[in-house]
């Protein structure tokens, strides 16, 4: 059994002639009923009489082209509007003479060139029609009733073009919210890039420039070199992960999946960076929530930023995490003590990574740190927990170090 959504499905793949046909059939047909007869628009004071051969042309002329009405409208007008003088000038005062403001509302909202001389040649032709009916009639009829008759049709016109207004108006709106929808997409492609990319490449540079130094120790250069592999197997699951995300299609179809990180991992990622040789110290309390929603992704990725610059900037310092998981939310602090390196240094361009955070230059306007910051980093963490209503703070402390906090809602799905 075909459901009512199937049907209307169906219906609305139809051609738009078809579509509209009814309408002018069933116009077509009231006007054969024996009760409305001589109970349509009537201008002017003619007497009513009865239908004839004429009358049938009259009738199909008014009536069938609404078929056209929304894919040629001009001619609809004028098909129509012939048969309505007919219509009039003959005495028939049929039904079918509500086709006309039904084709003038459709033309003042489908039709799309030449406006305004469509509405100069409707207004010219009204005025020999409204003469002539004047001049048959017996005089009943004032030439303000053709006057007012002809205001109303104005007012049909009208109506369609605010139709056509309200309509262009949607239109434009979906198409920014599309181009609006299209930009955050692609900036949280690039938070997303950034976060695996930057994070796991950071740590096998690290790793790397670590293992130089320990050629004389074959066992820790083994262990290190190791951990530069680890790494970039790591980078290379996350990134065919996010290219699930990116074409649910792609693969075995894990791209559907929820993001959000599987417990543990928060721990995977410190070790990660113990690896690197960073003194992490790690406090984690509370149990991810099953309804934490895109909390849990948020708080990764801003453990994930934080340990990624502390690499960068502040290798060597202690550094502390602590996650605390929440019925309502999930806090995150991340911060060294200032007894590595410069701590949070600058990305390259005289700002600190999160743009507006205070974070202290080196004095000559360069990254304190040989690997330089895109500007990104913590900026786009900002963005993330602001989405989710949460607070976001970074900067440097009294003692010379830098720390990250963040308080992220739980619960939010965006």
């Amino acid at each position: 059994m075909i459901s009512p959504r199937q049907l209307s499905g169906r219906w609305q793949r139809l051609d738009v002639t078809v579509r509209d046909l009814p309408l002018g059939l069933l116009v077509l047909a009231g006007s054969f009923l024996p009760v409305l007869h001589g109970k349509g628009t009537q201008v002017g004071d003619l007497p009513t009489r009865p239908f004839d051969a004429l009358a049938l042309l009259a009738l199909g002329l008014e009536c069938l082209p609404l078929a056209v009405r929304r894919r040629w409208p001009a001619v609809c007008l004028a098909l129509v509007s012939a048969g309505f003088a007919v219509d009039q000038l003959r005495g028939y005062h049929s039904v079918a003479g509500t086709a006309l403001p039904l084709a003038l509302i459709s033309t003042g909202a489908h039709l799309e060139r030449r406006r305004r001389a469509a509405a100069l040649v409707f207004s010219a032709a009204y005025v020999p029609v409204a003469a002539g009916l004047y001049r048959l009639g017996s005089g009943g009829e004032t030439v303000g009733g053709f006057v007012t008759f002809y205001l109303v049709l104005v007012l049909a016109w009208g109506a369609g073009a605010w139709l056509r207004t309200n309509r262009i108006a949607e239109a434009e709106h979906r198409r920014r919210v599309a181009e609006d929808t299209r930009a955050a997409e692609r900036t949280r492609i690039a938070w997303e890039l950034h976060d695996v990319v930057t994070h796991h490449v950071t740590a096998m540079v690290v790793q790397a420039e670590a293992a130089r130094y320990l050629t004389a120790a074959p066992d820790r250069l083994d262990g290190t070199l190791t951990a530069v592999s680890d790494t970039g197997r790591r980078a290379i699951s996350d990134l065919r992960h996010l290219l699930d995300l990116l074409d649910p299609g792609h693969g075995d179809g894990r791209g559907t999946e929820d993001r959000t990180p599987p417990a543990g991992r928060l721990l995977t990622l410190v070790e990660q960076t113990r690896r690197a040789g960073q003194p992490v110290e790690f406090t984690e309390e509370g149990t991810p929530s099953q309804s934490a929603g895109s909390a849990d992704l948020v708080a990764y990725r801003v453990v994930q930023e934080a340990l990624t610059n502390t690499l960068k900037y502040a290798h060597g310092s202690r550094t502390s995490v602590r996650v605390r998981h929440g019925e309502k939310e999930i806090t995150v602090e991340v911060g060294t003590d200032g007894s590595g390196a410069d701590g949070f240094a600058t990305n390259g361009t005289g700002t600190d990574d999160a743009g507006t955070d205070g974070s202290a230059t080196d004095g000559t306007g360069t990254d304190g740190a040989s690997l330089g910051g895109s500007g990104r980093g913590l900026a786009g963490l900002r963005e993330r927990v602001a989405v989710l209503g949460g607070e976001f703070s970074a900067g440097h402390t009294a003692d010379g170090g830098f720390v990250v906090r963040a308080r992220i809602p739980a619960g939010n799905p965006s």
